[in-house]
């Protein structure tokens, strides 16, 4: 009996689920079943179940029935289940109270109704998708086989094998091996030209007098194919590797495509003349002039053709689904029709070509569906001609893989599903395994079908359940009734997927790929047509090959080029030194390369670095240093290792070094240059950034500077981590090289003093002002002398400022931590250089984290020192705090160029 109130949210979301309905049906509903099932914490978020209950329902009748345990109990079960594609066929029954609380019944008379309303509901769809499964099998089932030889008489039996890979793939989909419900398995059509080059080559192998064993070796080397697909899917999904298909270069696929659409076309013209397959391959003039000059071939094969095209063009203006199947269900009629009107004797057209044979439709000497499997002999079969198609069964193996992660993620967009691809691969893999040890050839799911199949009402696994069914039936029916169907209702078929792929190579794409890949597709087109399908993917992997090392060639590897004065180290150093390094910094030319060095790209390197030393760039500006940054190189190969090997040693002849960057021995750059042995020649040097290298450079100009006065005592450089051996001349005359840094050092560094702590403030501060030197000698009384031993940690990051420090000797380390994504920036601090100054004028907390790395003197000025300072001497104070501004002002803008060449 009905209920009295109105059904509940809950009670009406339980009844769609049962019914099939989709989650987008219930989205209108609120709570819905999807949102509900979406949600697992609608429930776990109330008190109990009673709550839950009566949230969802607030009519008393029904929340005071839903109040039974056992009810309960099943409203929790099944509200923690999503449903999904993967659900069962029939939902899990319920409690009986709760169907009868609905006014439904019992729970049996229930299921068997919304069977039948889902049998009912997706008849449509199973009529379209079997109409399609004929369509295609009796157009690409008959060309299984190539139509000569041994093969003649055999398209029935390839269009029972047809349908058994079909079945096959429907049943495994629509069980559970597809996440798409209604998904449509078939064999994979695209692939019939290399089956015909399988049964070619193993006919020539085994010879003409054993008919018997060329079929079932063939056979078998079909099968065989089905094996490696599915071997090869499975194999793709399990290891989750199916998104790595996807990059495989997509012209080369197109150029494959179109090289099947061509092969599809000529397939048409043989069958709608009913010549044998390989009368067109390759097509002679003798061939040509048949097809265009003899009246009863262009009767055959024109009207197939006009038919195509006109299939084309009303589909162009009008796009409904049932235009397809329901214009191939008008030609045959058409056909009869005329038969009918004209009193033609259907013996007499079937000699003409306009029927099939019946020996065809018989399935060649049997009339049964498993006929096929008579020729099936073990015994007959032989495997050296097996292993001698091993190559083109890797190249329809190629080809066969290409397309499921294809398809899959194009039908995922069109249906709005979310789709994993691997799990289809793996689904993929058990279809096409079965349908390899039923000896019949690979499928697939298609996506044509599939989405057909969808928007006329079959998007539940009833559906294709009830579709593999009705192609069982089919199956069973045998292949008798192909003698009845018109040649051109196949050939027209044909002819529209082979112009379609020939459109989709050619015209679709002439707007999106680039003159080279368009090339590209042209050239495999033509290939697979004038040769061989093998050859044709072998010639198009080769042309992309070269169109790549072409197109790479061209784009500069050098990221830029600039003097060694645009990318002074980080290291804080006297303003003296400083000013000196960034004027014979211009000796250093620093390289900064990207992408992979081959030998396509390195040659513009090598002719950049010999334009370094020779020439007028030579004479304007002679180097010492040649700085080539790898750090965005992602590898190099053996040309262009050697490349470095011959730039290395034109480079020693002039006395200058060649310092490499951005690599370690353990990187594949760094074993690439080591295998050729560049790294041990000597004026050869490594480091893992470009700041090292820059800093190992100034330290190289400061030694040279002081060795040859013979009077400077603190480090410049950093004992153990990134000094140099490196030793220029003594006397710094002679060079134009050396001449600049004489003339440099005695323009910036020459005629320091050695009082303390004025030597050092003059250090610091003399560069950014003129400023009389009895200047530093008041602020010196305020400033105290601290010694710090290596290791210790002057402070943290985010510490209180105490002040500001000026280092006599020694080095600091500082480490700044800018973001949590970016890595430690490090910054040493020589003698001569401020530490901590930012902080401490603006009484903020430290910014970086800075340790003593070698012994130091610091010379501190406290915040107390620097108020008195401020109070009894105001004007001194102002013009102190202007030079440490300065002076800040140029480390941080060091700092930031240094972080912008990274």
């Amino acid at each position: 009996m009905s209920s009295p109130t109105a059904p509940s949210a809950l009670s009406l979301s339980l009844s769609r689920h049962a019914n099939g309905a989709t989650p987008r049906a219930l989205h209108s509903q609120s709570p819905t079943l999807a949102q509900i099932t979406e949600q697992p914490q609608y429930f776990d978020s109330l008190a109990d179940t009673e709550q839950a209950i009566s949230t969802v329902d607030h009519h008393s009748v029904d929340r005071t029935l839903l109040s039974t345990s056992n009810i309960r109990s099943e409203v929790s079960r099944f509200a923690s289940s999503p449903a999904t594609e993967n659900t069962p066929l029939l939902p899990p029954p319920l409690n009986g109270s709760l169907t009868s609380i609905n006014g439904h019944g019992s729970k049996h008379s229930k299921s068997s109704k919304q069977l039948g309303r889902t049998v009912l509901k997706s008849l449509p769809a199973v009529l379209l998708g079997t109409l399609l499964n004929i369509l295609d099998g009796v157009s690409y089932g008959m060309i299984i086989f190539p139509a000569f030889g041994v093969f003649a008489g055999l398209g029935g039996m390839g269009v029972s094998m047809f349908f058994v890979s079909t079945v096959v793939a429907q049943l495994v989909y629509c069980l559970g091996g597809s996440s798409f419900a209604g998904a449509n398995g078939s064999m994979m059509i695209e692939v019939v030209p290399f089956f015909h080059i399988l049964a070619a080559t193993i006919a020539r192998e085994i010879g003409d007098e054993y008919p018997k064993e060329i079929i079932a070796t063939t056979i078998a080397a079909y099968a065989l194919s089905s094996v490696l697909t599915g071997l090869t899917f499975f194999l793709l999904g399990y290891l989750r590797l199916g998104v790595l298909i996807g990059f495989f270069p997509r012209h080369i696929l197109v150029g494959c495509i179109g090289g099947v659409g061509i092969f599809l076309i000529l397939t048409g013209l043989t069958v709608s003349t009913r010549l044998p397959s390989d009368a067109l391959d390759p097509p002679t003039l003798e061939t040509l002039r048949y097809f265009l000059l003899n009246t009863h071939a262009l009767a055959q094969w024109v009207p197939p053709l006009v038919l195509a095209v006109l299939l084309r063009v009303i589909t162009m203006r009008w796009k409904h689904q049932l235009v397809f199947p329901i214009y191939f269900m008008i030609i045959p009629a058409a056909f009869y029709v005329v038969v009918a009107a004209a009193r033609l004797d259907l013996g007499a057209l079937r000699r003409d070509g306009w029927l099939f044979d019946a020996a065809e439709g018989a399935g060649g000497a049997e009339d049964r569906w498993y006929g096929f499997y008579s020729y099936l002999d073990l015994g007959l079969i032989k495997f050296a001609p097996i292993w001698t198609t091993l190559p083109i069964q890797f190249a329809l193996l190629f080809f066969n893989i290409l397309h499921p992660p294809l398809n899959v993620p194009a039908l995922s967009v069109s249906l709005d599903e979310d789709i994993d691809t691997n799990k289809e691969l793996v689904g993929h893999g058990y279809s096409n395994l079965l349908a390899g040890f039923l000896g019949t050839v690979p499928n697939y799911l298609v996506y044509v079908n599939t989405l057909l199949f969808y928007r006329v009402g079959g998007g539940t696994r009833t559906a294709g359940f009830l579709l593999a069914v009705a192609t069982f039936i089919l199956l069973i029916l045998g292949t008798w009734p192909i003698a009845y169907i018109p040649v051109m209702v196949v050939s027209a078929l044909i002819f529209v997927l082979g112009l379609d792929l020939v459109k989709e190579a050619l015209w679709d794409t002439r707007n999106r790929v680039s003159r080279m890949e368009y090339i590209t597709i042209i050239s495999i087109m033509v290939t697979m047509t004038a040769w061989d399908f093998v050859i044709g993917v072998l010639f198009g992997i080769v042309v992309s090959c070269f169109f790549f090392v072409v197109q790479n060639s061209q784009r500069r590897s050098i990221r830029a080029c600039y003097a060694g004065d645009s990318a002074i180290s980080t290291v804080r150093r006297p303003a003296a030194h400083r000013a000196y390094i960034r004027e014979v910094s211009k000796q250093t030319r620093v390289l900064r390369l990207q992408g992979f060095l081959f030998f396509g790209t390195i040659a513009h390197v090598e002719e950049t670095l010999r334009n370094i030393v020779e020439g007028a760039a030579w004479q304007r500006n002679p180097v010492r240093f040649v700085v080539v940054d790898l750090s965005l190189v992602v590898g190099v190969d053996m040309s262009a290792a050697e490349a470095f090997v011959r730039v290395q040693r034109l480079l020693a002849a002039k006395g200058v070094v060649l310092v490499f960057c951005g690599v370690t021995p353990d990187s594949t750059c760094g074993k690439a240059l080591s295998s050729v042995g560049v790294l041990q020649e000597s004026f050869v040097e490594v480091f893992e950034t470009l700041n090292d290298a820059m800093e190992w450079t100034e330290n190289a100009y400061l030694r040279a500077w002081f060795r040859a006065q013979k009077s400077w005592t603190t480090p410049i450089s950093l004992p153990g981590r990134r000094d140099t051996k490196l030793s220029f001349d003594e006397s710094l005359t002679g060079s134009p090289r050396q001449m600049q840094l004489r003339d440099v050092g005695e323009r910036t560094i020459a005629g320091e003093n050695s009082s303390e702590p004025y030597n050092t403030l003059l250090n610091a501060f003399s560069s950014y002002h003129d400023v009389d030197q009895n200047t530093f000698r008041q602020i010196a009384p305020y400033f105290e002398r601290f010694t710090f031993p290596e290791g210790f940690v002057l402070w943290e990051n985010n510490d209180t400022s105490d002040g500001l420090y000026i280092i006599e000797s020694g080095v600091l380390r500082a480490s700044y931590k800018f973001a949590e994504h970016s890595p430690v920036i490090e910054e040493s601090m020589v003698s001569g250089t401020l530490a901590g100054e930012i902080s401490a004028l603006s009484n903020m907390p430290r910014n970086a984290r800075v340790v003593v790395e070698q012994q130091v003197v610091l010379w501190k000025l406290s915040l107390e020192h620097m108020r008195q300072l401020e109070t009894e001497h105001p004007h001194l104070a102002q013009t102190f705090v202007q030079l440490v501004l300065k002076s800040a002002k140029v480390d941080t803008d060091i700092l930031l160029a240094a972080l912008a060449t990274r």
